[in-house]
Order: C-alpha cells, then sequence, then structure tokens
C-alpha cells in the first residue's frame, strides 16, 4: 500500500439566511448535508467553496470564519467548513443535487441522516468559540479524535 500523503481537500459552507434559516442540499450519495464540495487545482478554499456554493444551490454567500475541520480517516478526505451569510440568489437544484431547501435548524438535524454530517451540525449549531477538529472514519461511523482549536 503506497502510504504517500495524499489528501482531497473539499469545503462545506453553513449558510444562513435573515430567517435564521440553513441552506441545505440533497446528493443521491448521501442525503442532505451542507452546500460544499472538493476545492479544484489552483483554487484557495473560499473560492472553491463559493463556486460550489453556487454550482449546487444557485447562491452567492459571504464566507465568514473557519468553524471546524473534519478529517475522513477511511478515504483521505479533510474538509474545512465556513460560517457564511446568503447574499442573493434564489435556491435551484443542479444536476448533482436534485433538491434544495432552506430548513430551521431542529429540521436540518431531522434531515441529515449520514453521521458524521449529523454529528458536525449539531456541534455547528452549539459551538460559537473555537475552531472544532474531528477525524473519523466510515462504515461503520467511528469518532477517533475531537479537539478544539
Amino acid at each position: 500500500m503506497d502510504k504517500s500523503p495524499r489528501h482531497i481537500v473539499a469545503a462545506s459552507a453553513l449558510i444562513r439566511n435573515e430567517q435564521g434559516e440553513i441552506a441545505l442540499v440533497r446528493t443521491e450519495r448521501r442525503g442532505w448535508e451542507l452546500p460544499g464540495g472538493q476545492i479544484e487545482l489552483g483554487e484557495s478554499l473560499t473560492e472553491g467553496l463559493q463556486r460550489e456554493v453556487f454550482e449546487e444551490c444557485g447562491i452567492q454567500v459571504e464566507l465568514g470564519r473557519l468553524l471546524q475541520v473534519r478529517s475522513n480517516l477511511s478515504s483521505a478526505i479533510v474538509i474545512f467548513c465556513f460560517q457564511a451569510s446568503y447574499i442573493s440568489g434564489e435556491l435551484r437544484p443542479s444536476d448533482e443535487t436534485p433538491e434544495v431547501r432552506w430548513a430551521s435548524p431542529a429540521t436540518a438535524l431531522e434531515l441529515i441522516t449520514a453521521p458524521i454530517l449529523r454529528y458536525g451540525l449539531r456541534d455547528l449549531l452549539e459551538n460559537d468559540g473555537p475552531v472544532i477538529y474531528h477525524a473519523y472514519e466510515n462504515r461503520p461511523f467511528a469518532l477517533i479524535e475531537t479537539r478544539t482549536c
């Protein structure tokens, strides 16, 4: 097995509108989740995240502070989650996200069923302090490490 360092970098956004609702997208693979995706070569985290948000749900956002970093040890993906505010546009589905919606925080927690995504959202909603780091494995889900930075 090749142990050379190779990680996929991704980013997601906790986007709130003026009513405090959270933007969610539904994918065929993971179900409901926060908008985001892989960062392309040559993009900064913030540029890639704004592109992904627009591609997945059609809205423009203003990114705020970094809230959370998740490291998927099963697939070598590192996900940076940023706070974001809705600026403009209408939510619309895309080829990779057949459904998009605004949801209250309680409804978002009900809709998101993937264990790390639900766990991560709960942390995002409860913590307004330092950045939270989670290392985990999938299938079965196991939280390996959690710390604040």
